[in-house]
């Protein structure tokens, strides 16, 4: 089926042939034929005709004129370097310095805010010509928060080359120029950083880098990784290397003055004919003979122009976002990475948009439950909006990536688009740019990339079996009834920690290695995960309803062989028969009162409104969508500080949770709390006024300080004598000490067992 809209959109019709539609009254263009591709175009802008005319060029208008395939050629007159080029710099946003171009970026790196702290991108492997395993089950490589259909094999795209002139690259001692007559890109051959880019001609973004960036090390080396004379024009891609030896480079938030860490680093773009976007990915290489080290914060960050006054992060931050705003926290636009693969900007003024599209998530941290910056304004005078792509931050319990002295260690991060487009409105432009995500997922793993350590299509394998959920101490019918996540992921390890010391690195804090998860929502345990790399894993899976984590190790994946794991038996931990619970156990406290305002940085402040005498949950009768606040904070009064939360001090601050037994247990009672997200130094629990506590709580995630609904998620058991409790009424009371007004935790879940 086509979709007519005002924007541009690509659907698979069959290997190497796309669908390009605009606009309304749309007509067919002639078909364009170059050796090994077919492509049907259909082009309209908003009731302009395509194929010619118009008022504005569109890429229907840009097969006149066309240069002879696959020109490299030397740009005109030197280019002025970049004031970003030249050290790390304030806002991307800023005004250019003076007598630099209007295109270049206008300074380097975008504030993080202070805060220490730290979820389904899936992975959407490529169809291959290779035969699945006996029975393996039908692809089903959906992009996460996509209500549409399972995608077949035969929608998925090899590759995607549509109508357009052939792409070029300018070069000379400066910089790069990559064009396909729809976008240009410039791109700095001292730091790899990108100077400027430019859609239909009119300029969109100031400039772009990624925080590790090529300098810093014994040399940079630039070459043209992909010759657009080789490939017919249809694409050409770029490199600038920074060669380490033995030296530090990257200067993200938290790196040391002289650099981050000893490693080779190599940026590329890509630009392909037809598309109106630019890939860009980043290769770490950390070679044995370079020290050891500790990333700090690493991501690639756009500063957009003036113009976009529009932010998309999710259904729930998207709106009107203008420069002249009161002091408002940043913050508040975080979001879980896997669950929203396409955001940015957009125009109201000229309905353009510019979005940053991760076809995956398998080169980012923290797994399906992640949440990080996506993007926000900056935080100077100029408020300048600024997109983002985190693979290793500290936000919300933070990753890790910690290299030894002799280890070789390397990554490649990306690629991912930079897209640009145009419509009617913001959601129409949103609801274009996920169609593209959904697009560059069904292409992934690219077959265009090479020369550095991303197996192709035929490499990876698919992982695939069942698993049977064994619950008998389960209150009703056992089984999956909501999402089940099942992911691949580095098994667990120690390494050093910034506090000191050593800790545990699951996959909730690992950025060093690569993730691949999926979701499965028909109950039916099945699943699928695609496009695996080589490797040796530890398979997770935990699922909506069931308290707890299925692990099993030493799974190995060899290249291009799919892995059938027939079915998995879970048998999830219980301590006796359940007595009650509260919530849903799902890893995030977004049921409870309010959790679907918790980016709104006044909403602790209406907890002792709603809850003068504090939370008393009855079992049977309450409800824990209106009954239970969802976050358990001390109670008092403040104000909200940007950046620092709601200041203010407040009491303790008691849960109570009164309930009915029919006669007096004997034996082991145990309370499980299921914690989301961490500020609190314990909780105190009490049994009928009698203390059977503290628990005490894990590391502190930021995450009520920085407006979240979930961080790290971990769990805590108390045991107590059963005979504590007795026929008839009881109570048990869950304390949050007396302190700041950030100083709680964020429940998943709460259940209490019986072993008589």
């Amino acid at each position: 089926m086509l979709h007519a809209s005002s924007m541009t959109h690509t659907i698979g019709v069959e290997r190497r042939m796309g669908v390009v539609v605009a606009g309304s009254g749309w007509r067919q263009c002639p078909m364009v034929e170059r050796p090994s591709t077919v492509v049907l175009v259909l082009l309209v802008f908003s009731g302009i005709a395509a194929c010619g005319g118009g008022e504005r060029p569109h890429v229907g208008d840009l097969q006149r004129d066309r240069e002879p395939a696959g020109k490299v050629v030397p740009a005109e007159g030197p280019a002025t370097p970049a004031p970003g080029d030249n050290g790390s710099g304030g806002d991307l946003g800023g005004s250019s310095a003076a007598g630099a171009p209007d295109d270049s970026a206008g300074g380097a790196q975008e504030d993080t805010g202070g805060a220490r702290g730290v979820p389904m991108g899936m992975q959407g492997g490529a169809e291959t010509d290779s035969a699945r395993a006996p029975g393996a089950p039908p692809r089903d490589d959906r992009t996460p928060g996509d209500d549409g259909p399972p995608l077949d094999d035969e929608e998925r795209l090899d590759d995607e080359i549509l109508a357009g002139p052939d792409v070029s690259v300018q070069q000379d001692a400066a910089e790069f120029t990559l064009s396909n007559g729809i976008i240009t890109a410039r791109i700095s051959k001292t730091s790899g950083n990108l100077r400027s880019l430019h859609y239909m001609g009119r300029q969109i973004v100031r400039g772009g880098y990624w925080s590790h960036d090529t300098r810093g090390g014994v040399g940079v080396e630039t070459r043209v990784t992909i010759d657009p004379q080789t490939t017919g024009g249809d694409r050409a891609e770029v490199s600038v290397k920074g060669i380490s030896g033995g030296n530090k480079l990257g200067f993200g938030p938290g790196a040391e003055e002289g650099g981050d860490l000893a490693t080779d680093i190599e940026i590329r773009y890509s630009i392909t004919r037809g598309l109106s976007g630019l890939y860009t990915y980043s290769v770490f290489e950390h070679l044995p003979e370079h020290g050891d080290g500790m990333m700090a914060e690493a991501r690639f960050v756009a500063g957009l122009v003036e113009t976009f006054d529009w932010i998309t992060v999710d259904a729930d931050r998207n709106r009107h976002y203008p420069a002249v705003l009161p002091d408002e926290d940043k913050y508040v636009f975080t979001a879980v990475q896997s669950k929203n693969l396409a955001y940015g900007f957009s125009s109201t003024a000229d309905d353009i948009g510019f979005w940053f599209v991760n076809p995956t998530v398998e080169y980012l941290s923290g797994g399906p439950t992640k949440p990080e910056f996506l993007c926000h304004r900056n935080t100077d005078a100029a408020a300048a909006p600024v997109v983002l792509n985190y693979w290793r931050s500290s936000h919300y319990g933070g990753a890790s990536v910690t290299v030894s002295a002799g280890e070789h260690w390397t990554k490649v991060i990306g690629p991912f688009l930079l897209y640009a487009n145009e419509g009617a409105d913001p959601q129409a432009m949103w609801d274009d740019a996920r169609e593209r995500a959904r697009t560059e997922t069904r292409k992934w793993p690219y077959g265009w990339v090479s020369g550095v350590d991303y197996p192709t299509a035929l490499q990876r394998s698919r992982v695939f079996g069942t698993l049977e959920l064994d619950d008998p101490l389960a209150p009703g019918e056992a089984g999956f009834s909501g999402e089940l996540a099942v992911g691949l992921a580095h098994p667990p390890y120690e390494a050093p920690s910034a506090l000191g010391g050593t800790r545990e690195i699951d996959w909730q804090l690992n950025a060093k290695h690569y993730q691949f998860w999926t979701t499965e929502t028909d109950g039916s345990g099945r699943f699928s995960i695609p496009g695996v790399r080589p490797g040796r894993y530890t398979l997770y899976a935990f699922a909506d309803g069931v308290l707890g984590e299925y692990e099993r190790a030493d799974i190995t994946v060899e290249a291009g062989t799919d892995l059938d794991l027939g079915e998995l038996h879970w048998t999830p931990v219980r301590h006796g028969r359940q007595l009650w619970d509260i919530g849903v156990a799902n890893r995030t406290g977004a049921e409870f009162k309010n959790g679907d305002r918790y980016f709104e940085p006044d909403v602790q402040l209406a907890y002792p409104d709603l809850f003068p005498e504090d939370v008393n949950f009855r079992i049977g009768e309450s409800d824990y969508r209106e009954d239970w606040y969802f976050q358990h904070i001390p109670h008092g009064t403040g104000e909200v500080v940007a950046y620092r939360g709601v200041v203010g001090e407040g009491a303790a601050t008691p849960f109570t949770v009164s309930f009915a037994l029919p006669s007096a247990p004997r034996g082991t009672a145990t309370l499980r709390l299921a914690i989301a997200g961490t500020e609190a130094r314990g909780i105190g629990v009490y049994v009928n006024g009698t203390a059977v506590g503290p628990v005490v709580a894990g590391v502190a995630d930021g995450v009520i300080t920085r407006h979240q609904v979930q961080g790290l998620w971990y769990e805590r058991s108390v045991e107590f004598d059963a005979s504590l409790m007795r026929q008839g009424d009881n109570t048990l009371v869950l304390n949050v000490p007396a302190g700041s007004l950030n100083a709680g935790v964020i429940y998943d879940y709460v259940r209490l067992e019986l072993a008589d």
